[in-house]
């Protein structure tokens, strides 16, 4: 075989053909790769490969028409077939040099990402598997190809033929929604044509098992055809073997069924298997927090998807096959709202988006809407929106976690008095927790709703009147909860909103904290790293939480017999506190300020009442700049503290997954410069070798 293999390679490599063949890939490739990559700054080589998928279904054929063909034609296939080397090692042979052939151009794309990840930060996972995709497509189009071109003797018929099929296998997946939108037997047969359909797992970063199994057993069941094929060529040399019965149509059916059988036990493969999440962000696979829910569930919950499912949201349709597996208590159903325009009446009077979800349990239900399933960011300069972040599992995760518990409680945030309003990524986060967020002026209310899960009083500027302190102090003895924020800049006597605190032990230094130590602090000596102290709240916390403009808080009740104070953030010992803010001249330590370890937030719990209530001493600690920089850690105390206040027996708030990356920051000149050299100068270089070679060896 491997005299064959060494036979072929010469013939492609010393004639046009070869070089023809990289030429015409590199230029294909190469163009979108410039325009995607290079010069839009796109850091995804899937786009380019996804676009580049169809020039192989030209090129491929070229390559593989004179494999068969041109052997039947001069008769050279007689002399093959009486060498010592048996018909399938023969076919091999010729298959493995064209493999060898279109793996040169995939082995030279595996460069790419190694390039772009010198102009920014680069998916490689999500790059590879996307390289992967496409080289196994190509195996099973070269044994298409290799196939057809033993059919016929003509070149160009064989070349027509498999890019003829090969096109009717691209356009397979539409003309199975053509045919019927809702699946049937004939849409399932012809679905298994659809040879590109399994890429798109590759394309979006899973390496997909059943995949590779369909491209491989494909493969194989294309050689073994053309082996059945050649073998009824050589026996009908001679009339009185043909009884022999070599070329058996049983063994092509036994063959097909094969295949059949691999492929759809490889379907019944747990989610798990049978999908490897390789990006970076894990956009396919269940948090621990999700995955510890979904133990938890006793209760039968349906999600129907409000769209036909081979048109549904691949993303969506891949998480969702996560919890069906997981849990035996998750079923998903797709319902094609052209079939069942008024099928979400059942749980909601609003139309819901095409594509949403339906998430229904015994007793209760939740509409999520699909354009709540992902983030986006808008480009102002061209008014242009992006997708910028996945949040299904957090929107399914929080559905179910309501229809389950039906419990929906309210947190209060206090306004009135100056409080600065929480921002999105934390309202967002309380609702993800089946917590609903309003507003609540004290001075309109006779006291705090019963149904009140907690308080959120967010640094205010201005004092608390004695009837707003006596109906939170109320509220708070009844067993209630509170987040309490602090801000240096309250202006004027705040004596009745410290009067607050003093009840649960906890006193305000004025001042702001500084930090002397480089370790605890980021470029600004007042933008503090402090320790995180092991504690309920702060048990989800990894790695740095970020506060800025910090008073120091302190235990004024230390010998209570009913109040636990928890600290849950300090600074070194080399912290200090700068008390004329409005006046220094300086952040450095001078004489007369305090230094010490100061307490930036803590905990306090009245076993008496269950009352509970937790400081942090910045009004700025969940603010969702701050919070960036900190990579999401003051978001995850700030939803450690929220749900050691609800009343459900599970919280769960899952942080939606980032979706993309950052653009690739390329200079002009290297944008034209591998204009030049990718698109134009490999490709004319590749065609001029090749005809150079194909020269000399004709006057030779």
């Amino acid at each position: 075989m491997k005299a064959i293999i060494k036979r072929e390679l010469k013939s492609y490599f010393t004639s046009v053909l070869g070089w023809v063949f990289l030429a015409a890939f590199f230029f294909v490739f190469n163009l979108y790769f410039w325009a995607y990559s290079l010069n839009m700054g796109y850091p995804y080589l899937s786009y380019t490969i996804s676009s580049s998928v169809f020039i192989c279904l030209v090129i491929i054929p070229i390559l593989t028409m004179r494999s068969m063909a041109e052997d039947r034609r001069t008769k050279t296939d007689q002399l093959l077939y009486t060498a010592p080397v048996s018909v399938p090692k023969v076919i091999l042979g010729k298959f493995f040099a064209m493999v060898i052939v279109f793996s040169i151009a995939i082995g030279t794309i595996c460069l790419c990402p190694l390039i772009m990840n010198r102009f920014g930060t680069v998916p490689y996972g999500e790059s590879y598997a996307a390289i992967l995709g496409i080289w196994l497509f190509g195996l099973l189009a070269i044994s298409i190809g290799l196939f057809l071109s033993a059919v016929t003797e003509s070149q160009v018929i064989a070349a027509v033929l498999s890019f003829g099929v090969l096109f009717l296998c691209y356009m397979m997946s539409s003309i199975v929604s053509l045919i019927s939108s809702t699946e049937n037997l004939l849409t399932k047969i012809l679905s298994c044509l659809a040879i590109t359909e399994p890429m798109d797992n590759f394309l979006s970063g899973v390496l997909d098992v059943t995949g590779i199994i369909y491209y491989i057993s494909g493969t194989a069941l294309f050689l073994f055809f053309t082996c059945q094929l050649v073998q009824k060529h050589r026996w009908s040399v001679s009339s009185k073997k043909i009884r022999r019965g070599v070329f058996n149509s049983t063994f092509v059916v036994i063959g097909a069924a094969i295949v059949v059988v691999v492929n759809v036990l490889a379907a019944q493969l747990p989610e798990g298997v049978k999908n490897v999440d390789v990006t970076n962000q894990k956009l396919y696979t269940l948090t621990d927090d999700t995955c510890t829910f979904l133990d938890a569930l006793d209760e039968d919950v349906t999600i129907y998807v409000l769209e036909a499912e081979d048109s549904a949201d691949t993303v969506v349709t891949k998480t969702l096959k996560h919890y069906e597996e997981y849990s035996n208590h998750i079923t998903v159903e797709y319902v094609d709202p052209t079939v069942s325009p008024n099928f979400y009446t059942t749980y909601t009077d609003t139309a819901p988006t095409e594509g949403s979800l339906i998430v229904a349990g015994e007793a209760y239900s939740k509409v999520i809407d699909y354009d709540d399933i992902y983030e986006y960011t808008i480009d102002y300069s061209t008014y242009t929106q992006s997708i910028s972040a996945y949040d299904g599992e957090g929107q399914i995760t929080s559905a179910l976690s309501y229809v389950t518990s039906g419990d929906m409680q309210t947190v209060y945030t206090i306004t009135g008095h100056g409080e600065t309003d929480m921002d999105s990524s934390f309202t967002e986060a309380l609702e993800k927790m089946n917590l609903s967020v309003e507003s609540m002026t004290l001075l309109t209310e006779d006291e705090v709703p019963e149904d009140a899960a907690a308080l959120i009083i967010n640094g205010p500027t201005s004092d608390f009147s004695e009837d707003d302190v006596q109906k939170v102090i109320d509220y708070l003895a009844a067993g209630g909860k509170a987040l309490i924020t602090t801000s240096y800049e309250a202006t004027g006597d705040m004596t009745n909103f410290d009067s607050i605190l003093a009840e649960y032990g906890v006193g305000v230094t004025q001042g702001v904290v500084m930090e002397s130590d480089s370790q605890y602090c980021y470029q600004y000596p007042f933008y503090l790293l402090p320790d995180v102290q092991s504690a309920d709240a702060t048990a989800n916390v990894e790695g740095y939480v970020m506060i800025v403009d910090a008073q120091a808080l302190t235990n004024t009740e230390e010998d209570s017999e009913t109040l636990t104070f928890t600290s849950l953030l300090e600074t070194s010992e080399s912290a200090y506190i700068k008390t004329n803010i409005d006046t220094m001249t300086t952040y450095s330590k001078e004489d007369g300020d305090e230094e010490g370890t100061f307490i930036l937030g803590a905990n306090v719990v009245d076993s008496d009442t269950g009352a509970e209530v937790t400081v942090i001493a910045s009004v700025v600690a969940f603010n969702d700049n701050v919070d960036s920089y900190v990579s999401g850690q003051n978001l995850a105390l700030f939803k450690g503290i929220i749900s050691g206040y609800s009343t459900s027996e599970v919280t769960v708030s899952i942080d939606a997954k980032e979706y993309s990356y950052d653009y690739l920051t390329i200079s002009q000149a290297v944008v034209y410069i591998s204009a030049f050299v990718l698109i134009i100068l490999i490709p004319v270089v590749l065609v001029v070798v090749g005809i150079l070679i194909w020269y000399r060896r004709r006057k030779a």
